[in-house]
This record gives C-alpha cells, sequence and structure tokens, in this order.
C-alpha cells in the first residue's frame, strides 16, 4: 500500500513544484490602484487578469482600502522591496507618488501608468480617451439639460488626482467658453470616487445653493452618490447629473432618469492595456506612434512624454445602458 502511495505521490509532488517553478518564470507585474474594492477597479481588475493570462505574466492588483495618497506609496515600497518585475499605477497624487517612483526606477524596476499622463517618473502611461474631448464632451451633455444656463457643481476624486481635474478644467473652459449662461457655483469638490462621499457633497450643495441646476462627477461613483442625492430630495427633472459611472451601478439611476447620460472608457480594457505595454517593455519591444496594442487598437505615441493615447469614449444612457450591462460593464 506504501509503495502504491509513493508511486503516485511522488510524481504529483514532482508536476506540483514544477507548476510552481513555472509560475515563478512568470514576469510578475502588480498594479496599484486608487482603491480597491470599489466596481471600477474590480472591472480594471478583470482586465489584469485577463491580460496576465494571454500574455503570460504574474499579474495582479492591490489598492488601498480608503482613498489615500501615502497607502499607495506604502504599497508601492513593498513591491520594490519584493522586487517585481514591473509595477503598475493608477495614482491618487502625483507628487507624493513621484520620490517612491523614482526609487523603483533606480531599482530598474519598470512603471506603468495609467490615469497619469503627467507623472514624471514612468516608463509608460497609457490612457484610452483623449482628455481633452472627455471633459467637453460631458460638459455639453450637462449643458444640454440644463437648457444652458443657470448653477452648476463639479466633483472629482480628490483635488489632486490628475485626470478628473484635467478633466474638471476642459469641461469648465468649455462652459465659459460656449454656454457664457451657465455658472460654476463654487470651487469643486473632492469626493466622486466614493458612493458616501458624493451624497453627502450633493446633499450640502443642494441645501447651499438653492439655484443649483447641474452636478457633474468625475470619479467612477460620482454621478452614483449625486444622483441618489436627487433622488433623496425630489430634485429630479430640477437638478440634473451627468459624469463618469460604470454602466451596472448606475442603470438604475439612469433608466430613471435621475442621471442624464454617463460617460468613461472600458476599464477592463484599461487594465488589459496596461498588462499589454508591461508586456512590450518587459520583452524590450519598440513602442512606436501608430501601432496596434491588443485589445486597444492603433494608438497615438508622444515619446517625449511617454504617452500612449487611444480614444475609446462610451456613452452610457438610456440606449446604451442594458447591452453595456449585458456586456459585464
Amino acid at each position: 500500500m506504501t509503495r502504491n502511495f509513493l508511486k503516485y505521490a511522488l510524481p504529483a509532488a514532482a508536476m506540483l513544484l514544477a507548476g510552481a517553478a513555472f509560475a515563478a518564470d512568470k514576469p510578475e507585474v502588480v498594479t496599484v490602484v486608487k482603491i480597491a474594492g470599489i466596481p471600477w477597479f474590480n472591472a480594471v481588475e478583470q482586465g489584469i487578469q485577463k491580460g496576465g493570462e494571454e500574455f503570460g505574466l504574474n499579474a495582479s492588483m492591490v489598492g488601498p482600502n480608503t482613498v489615500d495618497p501615502a497607502q499607495q506609496v506604502k504599497l508601492v515600497e513593498d513591491l520594490i522591496a519584493r522586487k517585481v518585475d514591473a509595477i503598475g499605477l493608477i495614482p491618487l497624487d502625483i507628487n507624493v507618488m513621484e520620490p517612491v517612483l523614482q526609487r523603483a526606477a533606480a531599482a530598474g524596476i519598470p512603471i506603468i501608468t495609467h490615469e497619469a499622463p503627467e507623472q514624471k517618473t514612468k516608463t509608460w502611461n497609457i490612457e484610452l480617451i483623449d482628455s481633452k474631448e472627455f471633459g467637453e464632451v460631458q460638459m455639453e451633455r450637462l449643458a444640454q439639460s440644463m437648457g444652458g444656463e443657470g448653477e452648476y457643481i463639479v466633483m472629482v476624486g480628490t483635488l489632486t488626482t490628475p485626470l478628473h481635474n484635467l478633466w474638471a478644467d476642459s469641461a469648465i473652459a468649455y462652459q465659459k467658453a460656449k454656454y457664457p449662461k451657465m455658472k460654476l457655483a463654487t470651487e469643486r469638490f473632492p469626493g466622486a470616487d466614493e458612493v458616501d462621499s458624493s451624497y453627502k457633497v450633493a446633499m450640502d450643495a443642494i441645501t447651499a445653493y438653492p439655484n443649483l441646476k447641474g452636478i457633474i462627477g468625475f470619479g467612477s461613483n460620482g454621478p452614483i452618490g449625486a444622483g441618489n442625492a436627487v433622488r433623496e430630495r425630489g430634485m429630479q427633472g430640477k437638478v440634473f447629473v451627468t459624469g463618469t459611472c460604470l454602466p451596472s451601478p448606475g442603470r438604475a439611476l439612469i433608466t430613471d432618469g435621475v442621471v442624464q447620460e454617463c460617460f468613461l472608457w472600458n476599464p477592463i480594457d484599461a487594465g488589459y492595456a496596461m498588462m499589454a505595454v508591461a508586456k512590450l517593455v518587459l520583452d524590450k519591444k519598440p513602442i512606436t506612434d501608430g501601432m496596434e496594442i491588443p485589445g486597444v487598437g492603433k494608438v497615438a505615441v508622444d515619446a517625449a512624454t511617454h504617452n500612449i493615447r487611444a480614444n475609446l469614449i462610451l456613452h452610457i444612457n438610456k440606449d446604451s445602458v442594458d447591452k453595456l450591462v449585458d456586456a459585464g460593464l
């Protein structure tokens, strides 16, 4: 009996060891996101895992429990100590992240960023939208809902989140140029990455600004929290909401007309694209303007600033939301 057990156990153990060695041979790529556990980054993780499988990477994702740049720094420090093969990053604050990224670069670890075109220390940054157009499209939708006049507020994830503030800048500039009868009621608010925070901002703003007519939320939970507030206060049809959100959590609000429209790019594609770029970098393959990146298509490449850009804006409205949810978003 012992002989028979050894006969089968030893080959099985050898297979397990071989499997572990095979996994260890795969380059390890760990992506640090803004916050763990919210729908947007759960979708990003799907893309990371899919890319890891297809490109032969040991790919994973980590993120802080709260919107805290200091926690992101600690996570990157841990990855440097582990000597991972590449680091992915979607930063909360490019200035706070810069020193630790310099240490990663000094250790020879490639850095692939997303939503961070202005991050100084990076190997490549990849975006799936044109940031200026992304802000303008959302302001145009809000202006249409508001009839081109009235007060509105803007929410971003944090006041230092790079792209959120770039989108906000673009949207506000577009409003001033094209819709002079609209007015930004006050300075932009943080909180659009979390439902509870954006709900509180919207509730307070509805009280503080009695002429408020519009809310635009640059952050994947901004329109959700704001929409919940508008519905609770009975302001549907009086206060209009747009911004960035995923179809699944936004569907009920969009279908009911509380949120007029949302805009984003596919977060699954974003995670996948980061792994595609990581694979190219690790294989020392050239990245050139007009090239095809798997899952993204042709991209514009700015070699001077190390930025890669596609333009894949999704419009999420009553006509499209069900199909997008059915597609896994």
